[in-house]
């Protein structure tokens, strides 16, 4: 039987609710719902696109916006006989994502999943990174400037890239080949399949730059396991790949010279059947567990800490904890705590407990709503502090305000999660289209 889209979505949702769009439910769902996958594309072409091109055409614009580029070189498309590879490949700069990159790779992706000669999407990173995250020195550029709108743009232009991808129709692969942090971990995750590699270096760092883990984090970190994800969204701290594997960001695992031939390989593939992609990951992924040191193996007592309705009473709890074990992971954490902007600590953990009851679309319009405070320096001028000391006059000394966590009211915290203004639209969302998985 031929399902219509709105159907399709509702069976997958009705056939898995408690799924979340990283767990390997996704996949599952998708191989259940093959039969009308292709029905469910041909229904998506004739109704609703509206460039039958597949995205290599240039966009011309004059614009000098640092988050724009011209360049569809920023984002290289490989083709086999099956499946499609997006390739960032902005190297210089670890694959910081600007506005065109986006852009391109919303445009590809939608193309994509309507050409039934494409049976699965994979995206990579080129050079030593997948990416190191949202372009904030540009961000910062542009809000000193007083150009609010292109940073608007920006993330209005991830939010929906980022919603595509938790939504999509065919399966999709992420090969994270070394750093993938912040928003490159946020196009990443909601990914079919995500493999790690020995070189992954995966975090969420955003309160040491007085901003606050986005581009849906408090969606995938407030799912994971225990409290770890309040633990990587406030201390910034970072994962290896093994430990991805454990705590389930990555699905899968290689070692990174295998991944040539695991990517050769699956382009070989002619295949739309996520099963066959999961078991080809799976009969050549390798075994691998977190070292010893590894704070996944301190799960229980990082829980007893980050479990703590305040920053402050976290911070207590670790300070009593080291003082007992003196173990490496409560030091490193205490010290990660003190350096971060106490306002982005506290609205980063609000944003965690949050996302723990909302689905992706609550959370990318919450947190849309989070930026835009951000940036617009009405609460606080910490993102552009931050982002100066570390990345632009590299002092590596920010002056936060408010400078300590007594000095920041829940009134502070609580505007973070309101509208910049009563005229000011939410972010929009194709949500009566495409119905998340979650």
């Amino acid at each position: 039987m031929a399902y219509s889209l709105c159907n399709w979505r509702a069976a997958i949702k009705n056939q898995a609710p408690n799924q979340h769009f990283y767990c390997r439910g996704k996949a599952e769902i998708l191989c259940k719902m093959m039969r009308s996958y292709k029905s469910a594309l041909l229904l998506r072409r004739f109704s609703s696109l509206k460039n039958p091109s597949y995205g290599y055409r240039r966009r011309t614009s004059s614009s000098s916006n640092p988050l724009s580029d011209d360049s569809d070189n920023l984002v290289v498309v490989e083709g086999n006989a099956g499946s499609r590879t997006a390739i960032l490949n902005r190297t210089t700069s670890l694959n910081a994502l600007n506005t065109s990159m986006l852009a391109r790779l919303l445009k590809l992706y939608r193309n994509w999943e309507d050409d039934p000669d494409i049976g699965f999407v994979l995206m990579k990173g080129g050079g030593r990174a997948f990416s190191a995250g949202g372009d904030v020195v540009s961000l910062y550029n542009l809000i000193k400037k007083g150009n609010l709108e292109e940073c608007k743009h920006f993330f209005q232009t991830i939010y929906n890239f980022i919603y595509l991808l938790g939504t999509y129709l065919k399966p999709n692969v992420a090969l994270l080949n070394g750093f993938t942090m912040g928003g490159g971990a946020g196009i990443s995750m909601p990914s079919t399949f995500r493999v790690a590699t020995d070189k992954t270096i995966f975090a969420t760092p955003e309160t040491l730059i007085g901003f606050h883990p986005d581009a849906g984090a408090s969606f995938y970190l407030s799912h994971l396991p225990g409290h770890l994800g309040e633990y990587l969204a406030l201390t910034g701290e970072k994962l290896n790949g093994a430990e991805m594997l454990s705590c389930g960001l990555a699905t899968h695992f290689s070692q990174i010279t295998k991944l040539p031939l695991v990517e050769e390989q699956l382009g070989n593939l002619v295949t739309d059947d996520p099963s066959v992609i999961e078991t080809y990951l799976g009969n050549h992924g390798d075994t691998v567990r977190p070292d010893q040191t590894s704070v996944i193996h301190r799960i229980d007592t990082l829980d007893k800490c980050f479990s703590h309705d305040t920053v402050e009473e976290i911070i207590e709890s670790l300070e009593n904890e080291a003082a007992k074990t003196n173990e490496g992971w409560c030091t490193s954490a205490l010290k990660k705590l003190k350096e971060a902007s106490p306002l982005s600590l506290k609205v980063s953990l609000k944003s965690i407990r949050e996302g723990r009851f909302q689905t992706l679309d609550q959370c990318l319009i919450r947190e849309y709503r989070m930026c835009l405070q951000g940036i617009s320096g009405q609460i606080s001028g910490d993102f552009c502090e931050g982002v100066r000391a570390k990345l632009v006059d590299k002092d590596l000394v920010p002056k936060w305000d408010p400078p300590s966590l007594e000095h920041v009211s829940q009134d502070m915290v609580d505007q973070y999660f309101t509208p910049l203004s009563a005229f000011e639209p939410e972010l929009e969302l194709p949500t009566k289209q495409r119905e998340a998985f979650t």
